[in-house]
């Protein structure tokens, strides 16, 4: 088994592994990471996923998760801004990039109980249970204030795989007071602010310390909703990493 990005055989489970047969369709997932600019230096929120996690247990983490069917069926007012649109739907669909964005702000919310958006006349009306949680705040999402920062697909012999995107917001976009140690629903433990250097520290994903340093990069260059980001993805048992 090739070591990879992200994906280290190290940490993986044998029942994380496929025995046989084709490789399982990844699933689209997205994750945001917020960055909070009021201290020394820049820092990020981070959790950890419990040892009973089935993928990647213990690993600390940004939020995030798979996206929801309510997740396309939303179309807030301020939309991608057209260059990150344009990365997102490439070889896609607008309607499936606007998912992405939306399920980014929503599991953030499910993960951390921090509102980002701001106030908006009308507020968005759903079915959907995970947004209408979201929404009761009368706040709308800002997806035009998201940057795409890099994107990882796991690799084919998981049993468990995702394509995620992962996104980059300030955050002065999230509404209410600001806590050190946000209180979200507990799938992610240990929630706190962390600077970029002290995050390098912690136990995580290979693919997440790309992500940092790209997010290093960003603050340090400043970045433009053009500016392309590292691909992650596996062809033929290697790892190839692409721009998107």
């Amino acid at each position: 088994m090739a070591t990879e990005p992200g994906y280290d055989p190290k940490y993986i489970r044998a029942s994380e592994i496929r025995s046989s047969g084709r490789a399982v369709k990844p699933r689209d997932a997205a994750t945001l990471i917020i960055v909070r600019g009021d201290g020394d230096q820049p820092r990020v929120l981070m959790g950890q996923r419990s040892a009973g996690h089935k993928f990647m247990p213990n690993k600390f983490v940004f939020p995030g998760g798979k996206v929801d069917a309510g997740d396309h069926r939303l179309r807030p007012p301020h939309d991608l801004h057209p260059s990150v649109m344009a990365r997102l739907a490439r070889n896609s669909s607008e309607t499936r990039a606007r998912a992405l964005a939306m399920a980014a702000i929503r599991e953030t919310y499910e993960e951390t109980g921090l509102v980002l958006g701001e106030p908006e006349t009308p507020t968005l009306r759903t079915r959907s249970p995970q947004w209408r949680d979201f929404l009761q705040f009368d706040i709308n999402p800002r997806l035009d204030r998201l940057h795409l920062v890099a994107r990882a697909i796991t690799p084919p012999y998981r049993s468990r795989r995702y394509d995620a995107r992962f996104f980059m917001a300030d955050a002065d976009l999230i509404q209410g007071e600001v806590h050190e140690a946000p209180k979200g629903s507990g799938e992610l433990l240990k929630l706190h602010w962390v600077s970029l250097p002290d995050a390098q520290a912690l136990e995580l994903p290979s693919i997440t310390r790309m992500v940092l340093v790209e997010v290093q990069r960003r603050l340090e260059q400043g970045q433009q909703p053009e500016d392309p980001g590292p691909f992650v993805h596996f062809r033929n048992g290697k790892t190839i990493i692409d721009a998107i």
